[in-house]
C-alpha cells in the first residue's frame, strides 16, 4: 500500500488480526527507492517464499503484479472519470475495510 492507503490496509490488519490472520502491511511510497535497495533488504521487506500479498492502490494496478505475484490480488482502479463525493467513489471501487479483509482472506486460503 501507498499514501492513504496504509490506514486502511493498518483498519484492515486489525479486523483480520481478530479473525486469528496474521498480515503484515508493508508501506511502499516509491517502487525506484524500494528497488534500489540491497536484495537483502528487499528480500525481509517482501520474502520471497511468502506468497499470499495484496497491493492497495487507489491509482492504477499496473505494475503492482511484481511485488503481488501470480498468486496475489491488486485492489487498484482501471478506469477513469468517476465523478462523485471522495468517500462515495472509494467505496464504489472497494476501497473499504471489508472488502480489504475479503481480498486478503482469498489470497490466504
Amino acid at each position: 500500500a501507498t499514501g492513504s492507503e496504509v490506514s486502511l490496509a493498518m483498519e484492515a490488519q486489525k479486523v483480520l488480526k481478530e479473525k486469528g490472520i496474521d498480515v503484515r502491511v508493508v508501506s511502499m511510497p516509491s517502487w525506484d527507492r524500494f528497488e534500489a535497495q540491497p536484495e537483502t533488504y528487499k528480500r525481509e521487506v517482501l520474502p520471497p517464499q511468502v506468497k499470499a500479498r495484496v497491493a492497495v492502490e487507489t491509482g492504477s494496478p499496473l505494475g503492482w503484479e511484481r511485488y503481488t505475484g501470480d498468486a496475489g490480488k491488486i485492489l487498484g482502479i482501471d478506469v477513469f472519470g468517476a465523478s462523485a463525493p471522495g468517500n462515495t467513489v472509494m467505496k464504489e471501487f472497494g476501497f473499504t475495510v471489508d472488502n480489504v479483509v475479503r481480498l486478503v482472506e482469498s489470497v490466504v486460503k
